[in-house]
């Protein structure tokens, strides 16, 4: 039997119209004579949803009990029985009430789809399972009813029934989603514009990806190649280089360009596996493209361009970011390099060579670089010199020729050497002395004007000249490097220190950053924070900033200096050397100890206006409570005097309406009392005094202090119960709030005491008396409202219980009132089935 067909109707959130539309198509095949029936509908009041599904047949729901309470249910077996061509089943994702055939309703569409009928059905996209996070995250609301992605991709036909977030608040105000007192609440929370708006682009999204799939299968299918432009992706080739980083950076700016692009990084590993390449470089550049939204891809070919150009081809890239060739000429000149291969090869598909400082010919100097303890002006100086030094030597001991031997001619020339040297360093110095001893060689070393030696002692004399010139020169060097080194170490520590100190004197990050982009002659400089959340895309935020159109994204920037996983280091400038990018990001590190220092700084300052908040309110409930006190008592005692005074004129209703009122200042005084003592025990002002004491005697007290009222309690214990470890008079004001509570929730019925030994502890369990088959059987009997175990009573038998080294828990498996105190033994005893009741 052939599969049916599965259509949903997807929405970005309630109220959009998918159920109207699934009702319409409805109507439609209906209209076109196919067989329809309607599975299950949930209109929610709304009457033209209600009114679109008149003339189709509805199977009859199925009625399930569930906790007393009655729910219809999809009738799966009614439909199967009935085999329609087409079954309408709204809300997809809906989990059925337990008893039901299937816990969700995907699974009985599932069953349809398996038994030949087709099926069209509703969703929100918020109900999808890969979903549920980040709609979490932008509507603050946790969906309970999830569907797996793979339901939903497996569906022959998904149309997006989209409406804008301005109309949708609009139904919601004319009355067509909710209910009138559901309105403000619903426009003021979950269906504000920007939540409208983030969820109706995850929906597009999540279509156009659906799409994107059918069109890959497509092309699959029909064996086609050459790319279709129906979104720009960008693809940059990473070799494991030092240049990766540069055009990670670039493609991310290209991308940028166009809302909507999808970058794309790929790196080639040839059969010899990842000779030459560093496992921490391509590491870095990962993350570097996954902080960046894109994704990171690898894949082995034979060959670098062959299996560049087939990647592109399968994921229908568009533009490809290459390096350029690091190679020199003589080698692009044996064999072609991979970006013109690539070129050659790419087809539709455009080009981008990216330059670098890697690549070949950019770091090919004409001239030998200068040391950097000389640096360039004292390099060119050198040479200057000597080129202006040596002839005039040469003219002047010309000029005195006869009177000067030999060795003193190569000494004045060895001193202008080191001269040269001093100022230029070693290249300058290895000129110089070259060229020293051709002249002279040429102008005093016969033959005269001549290059040729005749006297081997002379040869000898020439090579010591220019190997002491060497030496001499490369000392110079030395010295004048180490000078350089001593001067940045100095400068760098001068730099952090200056940091370090302004952040001792707590100046802001603005501050700090502007001392940072001064430092190094950056033209702006930003510190960015990456939202964790925020899912595909990363979002950043300028957390601080200085300079003009500081970069607000790390791919702006032209150097980047990460910090921890959430912070990095943004500037724009000219290009830093590897000392000045380790200086810097230093500097980063110190940034984020300042940024750290701040959010603990305004934590602790919230804190510490919280706990003033909390004391001061403390202090005025103490007061308060204490300022009551003396009127309640005075207030219970005129009604107490009132009633016996009226006792024999007094008919039955203001006799009770007078013990009612007493009974009500009895209970507000005692709340007051209450309070004073959490207050004193939590500002341990409360004396303990631990002892073996007798629960008898204990509960006997309590029963006292509840005074006469119109119930009893049941007291149930062990005849052969231990003592327990406690403090007598708190134990009886824990117990004695306990009883007053459990009498407040179960007027009509005495609560129960019981106590139980339980591993060298004693249990004692306060429970109102409405059993679990009063509650099961009829009108439950009258409690009081309200939480069953988080009143002030409990919360100040919990406190003391504590402080005595005690627990109190609520007993989860009762629906009514009960706790449970438990307190140390003072022996172990067994327990015995005999009890009383008082």
């Amino acid at each position: 039997m052939a599969r049916g067909r599965l259509r949903i109707y997807l929405g970005a959130a309630p109220g959009v119209g998918k159920t109207y539309a699934m009702l319409a198509e409805g109507q439609r095949l209906r209209a076109r004579g196919e067989d329809v029936v309607v599975g299950f509908v949930e209109p929610h009041g709304r009457r033209p949803t209600a009114a679109m599904a008149d003339g189709l047949e509805t199977v009859a729901r199925r009625t399930l009990s569930h906790r007393g309470a009655l729910f219809t249910e999809m009738d799966l077996d009614a439909v199967l029985a009935r085999r329609p061509q087409v079954a309408l089943v709204d809300e997809l994702a809906h989990s059925n009430v337990p008893g039901a055939r299937n816990a969700k309703r995907w699974q009985d569409v599932e069953e349809l789809l398996d038994a030949g009928v087709d099926v069209v059905t509703t969703l929100n996209v918020q109900h999808l399972e890969s979903l549920n996070d980040v709609v979490r995250q932008i509507t603050g609301v946790t969906q309970r009813e999830t569907l797996p992605d793979e339901v939903a991709r497996r569906a022959d036909q998904i149309e997006l029934v989209d409406l804008p977030p301005e109309a949708l608040r609009r139904r919601m105000v004319h009355g067509d989603i909710y209910a009138p007192d559901r309105i403000e609440s619903a426009l003021t929370h979950y269906f504000r514009v920007g939540n409208l708006t983030a969820l109706r682009e995850i929906a597009l999204l999540w279509l156009a990806d659906r799409v994107e799939e059918g069109l890959q299968r497509y092309r699959a299918e029909h064996g086609i190649v050459a790319p279709w432009e129906t979104r720009e992706r960008i693809l940059v080739s990473l070799s494991g280089g030092p240049e990766g980083e540069t055009l990670v950076r670039r493609a991310a700016r290209i991308s940028a360009r166009t809302p909507g692009t999808e970058l794309l990084a790929l790196h080639v590993v040839l059969e010899e596996g990842l000779a030459g390449v560093e496992p921490a470089v391509l590491d870095a550049q990962r993350t570097l493209v996954e902080s960046l939204g894109g994704s990171f891809h690898q894949i082995t070919g034979e060959d670098v361009v062959d299996a560049l150009l087939q990647f592109a081809e399968a994921e229908n890239v568009t533009q490809i970011v290459l390096g350029a060739s690091r190679h020199g000429r003589l080698a692009s000149l044996l064999r072609a390099g991979v970006g013109e291969r690539t070129i050659k090869g790419s087809g539709p598909i455009d080009v981008h060579i990216v330059t670098h400082r890697e690549a070949a010919g950019s770091a090919v100097p004409s001239l030998p670089r200068p040391s950097r303890g000389t640096g360039p002006r004292r390099y060119w100086a050198a040479l200057a010199g000597a080129v202006v030094l040596l002839p005039a030597l040469t003219f002047l001991l010309t000029a005195v020729r006869g009177r000067v031997d030999l060795s003193s001619d190569l000494i004045l020339y060895l001193l202008a050497v080191v001269v040269v040297a001093l100022v230029g360093g070693l290249y300058p110095a290895l000129l110089a002395a070259v060229a020293a001893a051709l002249l002279a060689d040429y102008y005093f070393i016969a033959p005269v004007h001549s290059l040729a030696v005749e006297r081997p002692d002379t040869i000898a004399a020439l090579v010591v000249f220019v190997a002491t010139a060497a030496l001499v020169g490369t000392a110079a060097g030395t010295a004048a490097r180490r000078t350089h080194q001593a001067v940045r170490a100095t400068s760098e520590a001068r730099a952090l220190s200056r940091l370090a100190a302004a952040m001792m004197r707590g100046q802001d990050l603005t501050a700090l950053v502007e001392q940072i982009r001064e430092n190094f002659g950056l033209s702006s400089i930003s510190l960015l924070e990456r939202d964790p959340e925020a899912s595909p895309v990363p979002r950043w935020y300028v957390v601080a900033s200085a300079g003009e159109r500081p970069p607000e994204k790390p791919y702006e920037a032209d150097v980047e200096s990460p910090v921890d996983d959430v912070l990095t280091l943004a500037a724009r400038g000219s290009g830093l050397s590897t000392q000045d990018r380790r200086v810097l990001a230093a500097c980063a590190a110190e940034l984020g100890l300042a940024h750290a220092r701040g959010r603990i700084s305004g934590c602790s300052g919230g804190a510490g206006t919280f706990a003033d908040a909390e004391r001061t309110r403390a202090s005025l409930l103490l007061a308060a409570g204490r300022d009551l006190c003396a009127p309640l008592h005075t207030a219970e005692e005129a009604l107490v005097r009132l009633r016996r005074r009226r006792a024999g004129a007094t008919v039955p209703e203001e006799a009770k309406l007078l013990e009612t009122a007493r009974a009500a200042v009895h209970r507000a005084a005692q709340l007051v009392t209450d309070l004073d003592d959490v207050s004193r025990l939590h500002a341990g002002a409360l004396d303990l005094y631990l002892r073996p004491v007798d629960l008898n005697e204990m509960l006997g007290a309590a029963l006292d202090d509840l005074g006469p009222g119109g119930h009893s309690i049941i007291v149930r214990l062990p005849e052969s119960l231990p003592d327990v470890i406690a403090d007598a008079a708190l134990l009886t004001r824990a117990l004695t709030a306990l009883g007053a509570d459990a009498l407040r929730h179960s007027p009509d019925r005495p609560p129960v005491v019981t106590a139980e030994v339980h591993v060298g502890r004693v249990r004692i369990r306060v429970e109102d008396g409405v059993s679990d088959r009063d509650r099961g059987a009829g009108p439950e009997p009258s409690r009081a409202p309200g939480p069953r175990a988080d009143s002030l009573a409990v919360r100040l038998s919990r406190d003391l219980a504590e402080a005595m080294d005690g627990t109190l828990e609520t007993a989860a498996e009762s629906p009514g009132f009960a706790v449970i105190l438990a307190f140390p033994s003072s022996a172990s005893g067994r327990t015995a089935t005999a009890g009383r009741e008082v």
